[in-house]
């Protein structure tokens, strides 16, 4: 069986447990597709990466992102932590942005001082959501479907539907029934309170995916927030989300627009390295 470097990391923390874990294996070029989605469904995580060889000469590495039961073409925090654990292994890093290669194509990802942020992806599906859907999410999140303020498709790889609730308080006072959401990743915002809520943070963020697991924290779908608040000017071009905070997380995510990209950061931790044998 052949060996290859492996690191767990975390990410969208400063804090090490306090965020998002993600699976990274390095070089893993000669695996097939059957052996990275076994690997992916017993680390059991949200996501794992596997760092390749680019296909495409502008790209500086390839990766493939592997929840535990499907590929997807892109995701958040698997996109930072995969360039974290690329940095690591690269003697010369390059001094402009990262380009990443990925199924949904190529993302740019800067360095901020420790932060790593991605230039979110083009939703490739936006607007309102079918009325009778945002009921049947009403009743998967036990909320009363007058306070869902607005509902929007945020699909950028992973098909998220992003709903909007009144206040952080809201947000965190969810209890879902995941039968009722079979299927569908369902995301929730909702607005700090600087006087309950302090102020480092400006929203507080909830997601559902559809294995039926709450989500740590979520890069893509905090960039499909990002790019629907902005863009409608509910949020302002420079903001901080919280999430994770219902399962014991500290997860930030770090917002901000940038001319026409909206750039998605927060920090990454190596908390395991060594080597697998797949």
């Amino acid at each position: 069986m052949p060996t290859f470097p492996f690191q767990q990391v975390d990410v969208f923390s400063s804090e090490p447990m306090r965020g998002n874990p993600l699976a990274v294996v390095v070089g893993a070029d000669v695996l097939t597709d059957e052996q990275m989605q076994a690997f992916a469904n017993w680390t059991n995580l949200s996501e794992t990466t596997f760092l390749l060889k680019p296909t495409d000469p502008r790209a500086h590495y390839r990766t493939r992102i592997f929840t535990p039961k499907q590929e997807l073409p892109f995701a958040g925090h698997p996109t930072l932590g995969s360039c974290h654990v690329w940095l690591s292994q690269t003697g010369q890093p390059p001094d402009g942005d990262i380009i990443q290669e990925c199924g949904a194509g190529l993302v740019h990802i800067r360095r901020n001082g420790r932060q790593l942020a991605f230039a979110a992806p083009p939703l490739q599906r936006s607007g309102p959501v079918d009325p009778a859907l945002v009921d049947r999410i009403a009743r998967g999140l036990g909320v009363p479907i007058a306070e869902i303020k607005d509902a929007n498709w945020l699909d950028n790889g992973p098909d998220w539907i992003g709903i909007l609730l009144s206040s952080r308080a809201d947000v965190l006072a969810i209890r879902p029934d995941y039968s009722a959401l079979t299927g569908l990743r369902v995301g929730v915002v909702g607005r700090f309170d600087p006087e309950t809520d302090g102020d480092d943070a400006a929203f507080e963020v909830r997601a559902f995916s559809n294995r039926g697991t709450e989500d740590p924290v979520t890069g893509s779908l905090n960039a499909g927030f990002a790019q629907w608040l902005i863009g409608s000017g509910m949020a302002p071009e420079s903001y901080v989300a919280a999430q994770g905070t219902a399962l014991g997380r500290a997860g930030r995510v770090h917002v901000q627009r940038d001319g026409d990209d909206i750039w998605i950061g927060g920090d990454v931790v190596t908390c395991i390295r060594g080597t697998v044998d797949l």
